[in-house]
């Protein structure tokens, strides 16, 4: 009888991605709870969503909805999203064959790429991008293209974008608001968008889960401008507008071939998810206006505080026009490696941001800027800014013991941050 040959260890899968580690954001909030630090590096809020979607949430539990929802998502909340985008911007979606609901907008973006895009094809991004943009991409097996917004005001080059476009071009992934920047672009700049995508029959995935983020004017969503409604798949989320983050609730709209191809690979994703959480959503997209710009008054005026105190501190701060993200240079701190500051700034001033650097095809080109997340309350805020004052003065923080609140025990989960 032969002998059996000795294994040499376990077969190793090999690994999808080249970079298959803990996110940035989860190596930041762990270096956050690990020295009690301020947790500005993920974004999420440390104030609950409105009271009145939380109790349709217990609602729904108590009724015993608790088991799968139909793949597309529950009717009542298609019906609601397609209601949401006719009200604010006057498009219109048919629920049932033009709207699907995903487990967070992340699982909106993946499936989208998964289903669009495979190997040969190229995908072109605003740089800097959102981390998980690149992983989808590859994991797709196509080509990220980055087309870089230019510092220090992160404008949009539309030549970069003509250049940028080859015969392999298939999407054409827009995210604005913008992640990490906030910067929004304007309606000329979308016209620019939008006219390359018409002259090369480019598809558009619009990366839109800030759409109520916005501090100067309204949200144009590109799906509104002409040529771009039948070739454009656009991606919402409740986690952003209502500060539900971790109820994972996302969307995408859009004309019923491209939501068809999202659904089929998304049935093999989560196949559904969060029943509760998306009769609760459904109601929440019917709240009055008023509600659900409620969140973004009150982050204007953080936003506005924020930015004061770190330049006042002496970072050099693109002021965002949407989002809850602010890209400050550190270079006026006489800092160069926006990586080696944000390891050592829980420590150092028990306080935690992002490096922009890792949201780059080029590090370099990213390598003096930071990202902070300003969605947490003011007296969290002040505290930050009070403890990265040290870094002006050169003298120790008056105190980086840990921070009573929710922001600092939300800080220790080792949570991604995601689209939501």
């Amino acid at each position: 009888m032969p002998a059996v040959p000795v294994s040499a260890g376990p077969r190793r899968a090999r690994v999808r991605l080249r970079d298959a580690g803990p996110t940035v954001f989860t190596q930041m909030s762990q270096l956050a709870g690990l020295h009690g630090a301020i947790n500005l590096g993920q974004g999420f809020p440390d104030t609950p969503g409105p009271s009145v979607v939380v109790d349709s949430a217990v609602a729904a539990l108590r009724a015993g909805h608790h088991q799968y929802p139909p793949v597309p998502g529950l009717p009542a909340l298609r019906e609601a999203i397609a209601a949401h985008q006719r009200g604010w911007y006057g498009i219109e979606w048919d629920p049932a064959r033009e709207v699907v609901v995903t487990t967070g907008a992340s699982e909106a973006l993946a499936a989208a790429l998964l289903a669009l895009v495979g190997p040969g094809d190229e995908v072109i991004v605003l740089e800097p991008y959102y981390d998980s943009y690149a992983a989808c991409v590859e994991l797709a097996g196509a080509t990220l293209v980055p087309v870089r917004l230019t510092p220090p005001a992160f404008t949009f080059d539309p030549a970069a974008l003509r250049a940028a476009v080859t015969p392999r071009t298939k999407v054409l992934l827009l995210n604005t608001p913008h992640n990490p920047t906030g910067t929004v672009l304007p309606p000329e700049s979308l016209r620019q968008i939008a006219e390359t995508a018409r002259a090369h029959d480019l598809l558009v995935i619009a990366d839109e889960v800030y759409e109520h983020l916005v501090y100067e004017g309204p949200h144009l969503p590109i799906a509104t401008l002409p040529g771009m409604a039948e070739r454009t798949l656009t991606i919402g989320s409740a986690g952003k507008t209502f500060s539900f983050t971790g109820w994972k609730v996302g969307w995408a709209t859009g004309p019923a071939d491209l939501v068809e191809a999202v659904t089929a690979v998304k049935q093999y994703l989560s196949f559904s998810s969060g029943t509760p959480f998306q009769h609760a959503v459904a109601e929440a997209l019917r709240l009055p206006p008023v509600r659900i710009t409620a969140l973004r008054d009150s982050l204007r005026e953080r936003r506005d505080r924020f930015v004061a105190g770190l330049r006042d501190i002496g970072f050099a701060v693109h002021v965002p026009q949407g989002t809850y993200f602010v890209t400050a240079d550190i270079r006026p701190l006489g800092e160069a490696d926006g990586l080696a500051f944000c390891r050592s700034l829980p420590a150092r001033c028990g306080v935690a941001a992002v490096p922009n650097q890792v949201f780059y095809a080029d590090p370099a080109a990213g390598r003096p800027y930071v990202r902070f997340a300003f969605c947490k309350q003011q007296a969290v805020l002040d505290e930050a800014l009070g403890r990265l004052a040290a870094l002006r003065s050169g003298s120790p923080p008056a105190s980086t013991a840990p921070f009573s609140s929710i922001a600092s025990i939300a800080s220790i989960l080792p949570t991604e941050e995601a689209s939501s």
